[in-house]
């Protein structure tokens, strides 16, 4: 597992990477538009500034041949990051390239003289739990100049790739950047609740909106949550709830205590409950009381920017506007969380098909492509059959997208949903890739039911049956 000789290992490489960068003027970043990708381009383009090389920033929905066509095209020297590594064989050849990423990596023959390539699964540690895209381009400012204040990007993109999910806390070089930036006052970290809107949200709606985990009787019943509240004594305060934040340490114990004996009374297995207290990371330099404050609120207010197309704006945050371009992206956050729900509601209506290894529902144009794989994710959390990966279809413009979640037991029995995307997805005339718990492709139209009989073969391959 990571540790800090990996991160060393790591920056070794880095320096190299770094030192084919120092020789251009002017650059062109490429990242991934959700919050690990937004996180990377602006630790690159903050980086970029200090060492004053040019740059411009494009974040794209997936890395593709248009995408690298257009790069060759551009003839500058391009850094990716949050993405690239399964691609490494249709780069421009012609071109300074710089590859920083943590997907799993493309194992086609690769002659390339100006390639350079930082990726954690070279050294042997988990780019799904290990290292963020956003943690990769960290290591990579390290080498190119005094970065340490950034670690707070890096985690964020860490947290919005849900890379604390297995463990309850940050692991391997993610840890080793979270107490850099402890170090340097930029990041606080401590266990605490783990619902999701602690600095945003009235409490009755940490619980009435909470999906991992799942609070049955609860969740999506804001009468119930209100009641829980009242019998726990927190009530209102006038017209307006308290938050988490402002509750006191009785308050916040006395919660979290009668949470935990209420799941317990609605039977819920051990996993879900050891979930309702977590490690939190909170960003010492921002505001109290607003997204940014908060990892996990920050990570979401970005993909609901540029999962939505407008991933200038999550830039833009990233880079410090708490202006005009925040005020819009809390206005795309506000559709996002309807969306989700909207999304979830579909599900819940349409339900799941259930094949002999996986299970899947097909949204057509009824949930985004770009958050179709969220409502994947969360749909199989809040579902009891969890031993089976949740495949999700939506449309796009180049064909189907396929997005596909599974869990850490599914992992540790062998589940490797990247390989698997990968192959199926390449034999239907498609491509994937991803992670060994978090995947997506594109397959051509027509082309969905032969994908899923080759998926569940596969799932049934990699997976060994439970104990």
């Amino acid at each position: 597992m990571g540790d800090m000789s990996d991160y060393h290992s790591m920056k070794e490489r880095a320096d190299t990477c770094a030192a084919a960068i120092r020789r251009h003027d002017e650059v062109r970043v490429v990242s991934h538009l959700d919050a690990d990708g937004l996180t990377a381009a602006a630790i690159m383009s903050r980086t970029l500034d200090r060492c004053g090389i040019e740059h411009d920033v494009r974040c794209v929905k997936q890395l593709d041949r248009m995408v690298l066509g257009e790069v060759a095209d551009a003839n500058v020297p391009t850094i990716f990051t949050d993405l690239g590594s399964g691609m490494l064989s249709e780069m421009p050849l012609d071109i300074e390239i710089v590859v920083a990423d943590h997907h799993q990596i493309d194992r086609r023959h690769v002659d390339h003289q100006h390639l350079h390539h930082l990726n954690p699964h070279l050294f042997g540690i988990d780019g799904s739990t290990e290292l963020s895209g956003a943690g990769c381009a960290y290591i990579l400012a390290q080498s190119l100049g005094e970065n340490y204040d950034l670690a707070d990007l890096a985690i964020v993109g860490a947290v919005g790739d849900l890379q604390a999910r297995k463990s309850g806390r940050l692991v391997g070089c993610n840890r080793a950047i979270l107490e850099k930036g402890a170090d340097h006052g930029v990041i606080g970290y401590k266990r605490d609740l783990s619902l999701f809107g602690k600095q945003t949200r009235q409490m009755f709606k940490l619980l009435q909106y909470s999906s991992d985990p799942y609070l049955p009787g609860l969740t999506g019943n804001e009468g119930a949550s209100i009641m829980f509240l009242k019998n726990v004594g927190i009530n209102s305060s006038g017209e307006r709830w308290k938050r988490w934040i402002d509750l006191g340490v009785g308050e916040r114990q006395k919660v979290v205590s009668s949470l935990v004996q209420y799941c317990i009374s609605k039977r819920m297995s051990s996993y879900h409950i050891q979930r309702l207290v977590t490690e939190g990371y909170t960003l010492i330099r921002e505001q109290e009381g607003i997204e940014m404050r908060d990892a996990s609120e920050y990570a979401t207010l970005l993909n609901a920017t540029g999962r939505y197309g407008f991933a200038d704006i999550g830039l833009a945050v990233c880079l410090g506007d708490r202006d005009k371009e925040f005020a819009k992206a809390k206005d795309l956050l506000a559709g996002h969380r309807k969306n989700l729900v909207d999304g979830l509601n579909f599900v819940k209506e349409q339900g799941i098909t259930e094949l002999t290894h996986i299970q899947y529902f097909d949204a057509g144009s009824s949930i985004k492509d770009t958050i179709v794989g969220i409502v994947a994710g969360m749909s199989l959390t809040n579902r009891r059959k969890r031993d089976m990966p949740m495949l999700a279809f939506a449309d796009s413009d180049g064909g189907a997208k396929v997005s596909a979640r599974g869990t850490q037991d599914l992992v540790r029995r062998g589940l490797n949903l990247a390989d698997a995307i990968e192959a199926c997805a390449a034999k239907v005339g498609g491509m994937g890739g991803g992670h060994n718990i978090a995947a997506g492709a594109t397959i051509p139209d027509g082309t969905k039911d032969e994908f899923l009989e080759l998926m569940d073969v596969m799932v049934g391959e990699q997976v060994t049956p439970a104990e």
